[in-house]
């Protein structure tokens, strides 16, 4: 095996734990304050699920750079039975769907949510509702922005992870595995 697969895959872990280092970064200073009213990411559940999912693969890039670092100096694994390629094959397949699945759940509120509050909010103006429109149409479109791009800096994290895990399955074993 050529060292060009452990160093991609060694970059492609900073690059995933850089993207879910920035998501959930922008994500906790996304908070807006109308008449009073904080409204913060916390308070959309799905936003919090993507922080979760960005703070899980940011964790598990972070536990794996020292052995992947080890593995792309050395071509040698740091711990040398078989375990770990098979623990890198199946928590990189898990990881990367959890950072989809994060990937999924923020675009689909966030896209959703902008929509429906777009929709909603000159109703409740026309009801007597709502004094300041524009400001409150402004903040909440800023607001949901910022958590899609968020939302777009995890989806890097999930495709650099994707890769990695195929990446990782080419590099699990030379042999024919368990059953072989």
């Amino acid at each position: 095996m050529s060292k060009a697969i452990p160093n991609t895959i060694l970059v492609l872990r900073i690059f995933t734990l850089a993207a879910c280092v920035a998501s959930g970064v922008c994500l906790i200073l996304d908070n807006f304050t109308v008449d009073g009213d904080k409204t913060r990411f916390q308070d959309i559940i799905a936003f919090r699920y993507v922080l979760s999912a960005a703070a899980i693969g940011a964790a598990y890039n972070l536990i794996q750079l020292p052995c992947n670092i080890y593995y792309a100096c050395t071509k040698k694994r740091l711990i040398r039975n078989q375990c770990m390629p098979h623990f890198d094959f199946y928590a990189d397949k898990v990881v990367s769907l959890v950072l989809a699945s994060g990937v999924g759940a923020g675009f689909g509120v966030g896209f959703e949510f902008k929509k429906f509050l777009k929709l909603l909010l000159p109703l409740l103006a026309l009801l007597g509702g709502l004094d300041n429109l524009d400001e409150e149409l402004t903040k909440n479109n800023d607001f949901f922005d910022k958590a899609i791009i968020a939302t777009g800096i995890l989806l890097v994290g999930a495709v650099c992870m994707a890769v990695v895990s195929v990446l990782t399955s080419i590099t699990r074993t030379s042999n024919s595995g368990f059953f072989g």
